[in-house]
């Protein structure tokens, strides 16, 4: 049973994923709240409790700006990466704009694999 401390928002954003300031994978938020997020990728190489950087930027406005956060990796599965913001310094002002994009940009999400399975 799980119990969480914020409300989860679901959507799709695309972003890429930085470890040590390189950009090492793409990946796609399928769910965000204040303390977090989920990440659809298959990228694999990544720690429990490893900080990573996070790029996005909203595709339907005006600003052409990308944003980052940190985040540290919580959770690993075959499905992708859950991260979490407590402990590391963040913006609070781009979580909260990226919560209310996912909740304005509000699509069905299936939660599949990255991972592209082979024949």
């Amino acid at each position: 049973m799980e119990h969480r401390l914020s409300k989860r928002v679901q959507g799709k954003l695309g972003l890429l994923v930085y470890k040590r300031g390189m950009p090492v994978a793409t990946g796609q938020i399928r769910d965000a709240s204040k303390r977090g997020l989920f990440i659809a990728t298959d990228y694999t190489d990544v720690q429990l409790n490893q900080t990573v950087e996070l790029e996005f930027r909203f595709p339907d406005t005006q600003e052409k700006r990308f944003r980052r956060l940190k985040a540290h990796v919580v959770r690993k599965s075959d499905r992708g990466l859950g991260v979490d913001f407590e402990g590391v310094e963040n913006d609070s002002f781009t979580i909260s704009s990226l919560i209310n994009w996912l909740k304005n940009h509000h699509m069905p999400v299936n939660y599949f694999p990255a991972r592209r399975k082979q024949a």
